[in-house]
């Protein structure tokens, strides 16, 4: 095995990364200032922008795509320059919340038509464990008519890059790496070891490394629901939510977890991943469950507190109510929209019959649009009824009273929801009637 990493080094070959969205392109660009790099996806025209130099995902920026050696590709061909592929597809969920493998099937079949003897195939894609060798594996193996650990060997080393996070990336978040032998997992952790400057972790086995992520974002999942557990019954109690926490965040062993809508395509999504293998073992999750129904159950909660204000305080047919959503993705300065839960805020306010209007300056409206069928607003917020603060873009914490005063107007009761508690309810008059999480 290690006559590839000799060669990737020495450039006689080269490494593939199949995926080259928030997590696939970031890795591209870091390991290409090392060794030679393809980045493939079957998006044309995410590979023109990138071409172009635009960084779609905002993940590294327009000037380090510009200046990266990365060749960036939609034809699949070109994958048989490669020795060593990357598989970073996104693992969706579909309406029933079963795991949608479809992404990765699909990247296996077409990585496998190209794989040759001796090719190292590592995924990162977040799975349940026993995909990568039940269901990944034979699909190259029938691709390629090679057999498994004998002609071409598999890794997998789960992504733990943060959308937006700019302070922990791919070269400072310790990697977990695995392969199926040892040499394959020697080989893959000097390989990552070229671009992560925190080092790896070897776990003992594929199936050890893909359960280990998913379990890092359902403990953070279960987390923020208890969060949002207790903003529900401290709101029955007349009590403030960030208040209480942050008097029990002055303990040491206090974790300082937040309430909010959970989204994304991560905490969102890999809790399924886990309770669906537990149902086919004979197990059905009651803590994991619970917690996704609570996170899931935000977006109407959150909604129907603020029909309350509005009903209660604002005397007008609600079809000519103005209601301003700010934000639309699924966390603060990151475009990624895919599986925001300010949609269902959104969704269930259409239901009650008020037009709201969504704002969101760090998206696009193309992604969207593509995702959900509406648009974004363009113009800005005056004379506004409600406002809904609900993604804590940089842009939006920087609101001040006075901002806000404009957006309103002359109003006897101006309603600001402010989902995330990025402002400070005593710098606001009897004027406003203030609500957070």
């Amino acid at each position: 095995m290690s006559e590839i990493y000799d060669e990737i080094l020495t450039k006689k070959t080269c490494l593939s990364v199949v995926g080259l969205g928030y997590v696939g392109m970031p890795i591209a660009v870091a390991f290409a200032k090392k060794i030679n790099v393809i980045g493939f996806d079957l998006n044309a025209e995410k590979i023109k922008s990138y071409k172009n130099g635009h960084d779609v995902t905002n993940e590294v920026g327009d000037e380090e795509i510009s200046k990266s050696t990365v060749i960036f590709t939609s034809d699949e061909k070109d994958l048989d320059k490669a020795s060593f592929y990357i598989v970073a597809v996104p693992t969706p969920v579909n309406d029933d919340t079963s795991p949608d493998l479809s992404p990765v099937i699909g990247a296996s079949n077409i990585v496998g038509r190209h794989l040759k003897k001796g090719d190292i195939v590592v995924f990162e894609s977040t799975v349940y464990p026993g995909v990568t060798e039940e269901v990944c594996v034979p699909l190259l193996e029938k691709q390629s008519g090679l057999k498994y650990n004998k002609d071409f060997f598999v890794g997998y080393s789960p992504e733990r890059i943060n959308p937006g996070d700019k302070i922990h990336r791919l070269n400072t978040i310790k990697k977990i790496v695995s392969g199926s032998n040892d040499d394959v997992l020697e080989t893959v952790a000097k390989i990552y070891e070229l671009v992560v400057d925190a080092g790896v972790h070897r776990a003992p086995s594929i199936k050890v490394a893909e359960a280990a992520k998913v379990i890092e974002n359902s403990q953070r999942d279960i987390n923020i629901a208890f969060m949002n557990e207790l903003s529900i019954i401290f709101h029955k109690l007349g009590i403030d939510t960030k208040s209480v926490l942050e008097a029990a965040g002055t303990k040491w062993n206090f974790l300082n977890f937040y309430p909010g809508l959970v989204g994304g395509h991560c905490i969102g999504v890999d809790p399924y991943y886990l309770t669906y293998k537990a149902e086919q073992v004979g197990y059905h999750s009651q803590v994991i469950l619970s917690g996704r129904r609570i996170n899931d159950g935000m977006g109407k909660y959150i909604a129907d507190e603020s029909m309350k204000l509005l009903i209660k305080n604002v005397k007008k047919p609600l079809e000519s109510i103005n209601c301003y959503i700010l934000g639309m993705t699924f966390k603060e300065n990151c475009p990624d929209a895919r599986n925001s839960k300010v949609y269902d805020v959104y969704k269930e306010l259409k239901d009650f019959g008020l037009s709201p209007k969504i704002i969101d300056h760090v998206t696009t409206h193309d992604e969207v649009r593509h995702i959900y069928g509406l648009d974004l607003f363009e113009g800005n917020v005056v004379d506004a009824d409600i406002i809904i603060v609900a993604v804590a873009h940089d842009d939006f914490k920087s609101f001040t009273k006075d901002d806000f005063d404009k957006m309103f107007g002359k109003k006897d009761h101006k309603i600001l929801v402010d989902v995330k508690g990025i402002y400070n309810p005593e710098e606001f008059d009897n004027s406003y009637l203030y609500w957070r999480l």
